[in-house]
């Protein structure tokens, strides 16, 4: 077989060095083409982190074993031999940015698995890599360079789990500084002075949030194939709403950042929400700021905490209480019945409500005129399984709503439930949440649910006598660090301050851990919560519209009006599919419904990505959580575009 020249630039030689030509064959192997370019470098190192880019197809030579000829690869081919990890500046929901080694030739999902290794997050599947927003620079601000956290020495580990010290992965515990580094990942940051706040991008539109959706990466493709090089910035976010297993002892880096993503979300008006809840929200920061001072860790990270002993008391204590709550439910009767539920069919028609005989049995409520004909056969009997439950409750004014919107084959109805008082909606609101998940009021976690939502309404509560205590208690509080700036418009601080610090009182006494939790749950209560917007333009229609992805369905909303058109969930779909020569996303559902879109904002491929990922969310268990399928993640998002 004929010999050729090959030319191969190798970059550790520097800018100037011209490159390496290489006498070969076309049945010569990747590696013996790699083999020789060391050995005529003539410098003694380990190349084992090398490999071979090829410029013009933006791919990685990685399979050594391959031939040039296999690879397709002839004399015009121009070939890097460069590191296969580079720093890479990631900047962290808290705000921080790291400097760090990540795989620029592995797919980005698998670099993401790398770099929560490296800082102890456990279930990366949950997380992704996105271009950040530009920000704009004004002349001043050229000066103030921003600090950067090096951990470019930390060693590359392939270990599933990194080695705990103390609480920490063992590279953390190496030095002060390393152990300071970690120590500000794991701690909440202080609340963000009004005018940083201001200074953020704000989506003002549905749109203007759909945009950000188009910046995230492909985690098919390694960041070299992005257009990602050496030291480029790029955001770490989580991009699933579908949080598993999280467990405050384990989770301390994880929880940390994700209170702050939530954080975020709500002062940069984000994710909507209500005055009250925005008080209660700004309350919590207050109170985490304050104890993240007294309470240095954020979680006690003991090296007792991997104890045997402290594991199986927990999981006994987990189990007793199980129990107890078994036993606590068969002893109640598994059906909610009530005469002063009323209802109103949609929002917007000018009926009030209509009181009626309610009964709540199974996944279904069924409602008659009167308690003496609810022997007989009820007005409508609405199947709750599938559908979306919303609260709509102002504590203060005594209004306890529960909104439904019930899955119809031409889209969603929306009922209107209104309660009496708190305990009744409690009661409602939780047998209303586990049949849209298909569970029964016999379900186990009945008694916790109603539980929670009392504690949540708990803290909404006022102190009429407490305004006094309040104000002397704290004078300092900077209450428009810890709002949105609709709020800073809208009243002065002093009008704040007192309705703060009311909201302060309900929560003053829960522990660091608790009321970070407590945060994230209210988020998560939000009726908005986990969606993800992408502009597209359906079959057959001739105006662009917002498609929502949220963690268990689709939802196809009006732009003009900002209404919910239609919901699909995914439980009901068949198959989705993707004409990756017109971009186009197909689905289709139960009951012979098909839908096909185009993006306007994101590529279809990130869609795609989206509800691949959901579900493959939903796939996880107990069981497996340790491992992580990568293939089945693959199977499911990575799609087979055109070549």
């Amino acid at each position: 077989m004929a010999a050729w020249d090959l030319s191969v630039t190798v970059v550790d030689l520097g800018p100037d060095a011209p490159p390496v030509t290489l006498s070969v064959t076309s049945d010569l192997h990747v590696g013996g083409v790699i083999l020789k370019l060391v050995e005529k470098t003539q410098i003694k190192r380990d190349w084992s982190d090398h490999a071979l880019w090829w410029e013009q197809k933006q791919k990685w030579l990685l399979r050594t074993a391959w031939t040039l000829e296999k690879y397709e690869i002839h004399a015009d081919a121009r070939l890097l031999f460069i590191p296969q990890h580079k720093p890479l500046r990631l900047g962290l929901p808290n705000g921080i940015t790291l400097r760090l080694l990540a795989s620029f030739s592995s797919p980005v999902f698998q670099t993401v698995m790398g770099i929560c290794r490296m800082l102890n997050i456990r279930h990366p599947e949950e997380l992704s890599l996105l271009r950040p927003v530009e920000e704009k620079k004004k002349k001043k601000d050229k000066d103030s360079a921003e600090e950067i956290y090096d951990l470019t020495e930390v060693p590359l580990s392939s270990a599933s789990r990194p080695c705990l010290y103390n609480g920490m992965p063992a590279h953390f515990a190496d030095s002060p500084q390393m152990e300071a580094i970690y120590k500000m990942l794991s701690i909440t940051q202080p609340p963000p002075a009004p005018e940083v706040i201001a200074k953020q991008y704000r989506p003002a539109s549905v749109v203007d949030k759909a945009h950000i959706n188009g910046r995230w990466l492909d985690s098919s493709r390694c960041l070299m194939q992005q257009g990602i090089q050496e030291n480029d910035r790029v955001w770490l976010r989580f991009k699933y709403f579908a949080f598993y297993d999280i467990e405050p002892k384990y989770d301390v880096v994880r929880l940390a950042q994700l209170y702050e993503q939530a954080r975020w979300a709500i002062l940069l008006e984000d994710i909507d929400c209500t005055e009250e809840e925005m008080m209660l929200f700004g309350a919590l920061q207050y109170h985490i700021s304050k104890v993240s001072q007294s309470e240095p860790q954020l979680m006690s990270t003991s090296a007792a905490m991997d104890d045997l002993d402290s594991a199986l008391q927990s999981l006994e204590v987990k189990l007793e209480g199980e129990k107890l709550a078994m036993v606590d439910l068969l002893s109640t009767n598994q059906q909610l019945s009530n005469v002063t539920v009323c209802f109103r069919p949609k929002r917007l028609t000018l009926k009030g409500y209509k009181q009626y005989w309610f009964k709540f049995q199974d996944t279904s409520i069924s409602y008659f005129k009167s308690k003496e004909e609810s022997i007989g056969e009820p007005i409508q009997q609405i199947n709750l399984k599938g559908c979306e439950v919303a609260p709509d409750v102002n504590v203060t004014a005594s209004k306890f709503l529960i909104r439904l919107l019930i899955p119809a084959p031409e889209g969603m109805n929306e009922v209107y439930l209104r309660c009496e008082n708190e305990q009744q909606y409690a009661q409602w609101m939780a047998g209303c949440r586990l049949a849209s998940k298909g569970k029964s009021l016999a379900d186990n976690s009945f008694q916790s649910e109603i539980q929670s939502i009392r504690s949540f309404l708990a803290m909404q509560k006022t102190n009429a006598g407490s305004h006094g205590n309040a104000h002397a208690a704290d004078e300092s509080i900077n209450t428009h660090s810890l709002v949105s700036p609709r709020y800073h418009k809208k009243y002065k601080a002093k009008q704040l301050t007192p309705r703060i610090l009311d909201a302060y009182q309900n929560v003053a006494q829960l522990s660091l851990t608790d009321a970070v939790m407590r945060f994230l749950q209210i988020w998560q209560a939000l009726p908005d919560f986990g969606l993800s917007y992408v502009v597209v333009r359906f079959k057959g229609s001739r105006k662009d519209e917002v498609l929502g992805i949220a963690p268990n369905r689709l939802i196809r909303i009006d732009l003009g009006v900002g209404d919910v058109v239609k919901t699909w969930r995914y439980n009901n779909m068949k198959q989705w599919n993707v004409n990756w020569d017109i971009r186009q996303v197909a689905i289709e559902f139960e009951g012979n419904i098909n839908i096909a879109f185009s993006c306007v904002t994101a590529d279809c491929k990130i869609v795609h990505e989206f509800i691949g990922g959901y579900i493959f969310m939903s796939t996880r268990s107990r069981e497996k959580s340790d491992t992580l399928n990568e293939e089945l993640f693959h199977k499911l998002t990575g799609g087979h575009e055109a070549l």
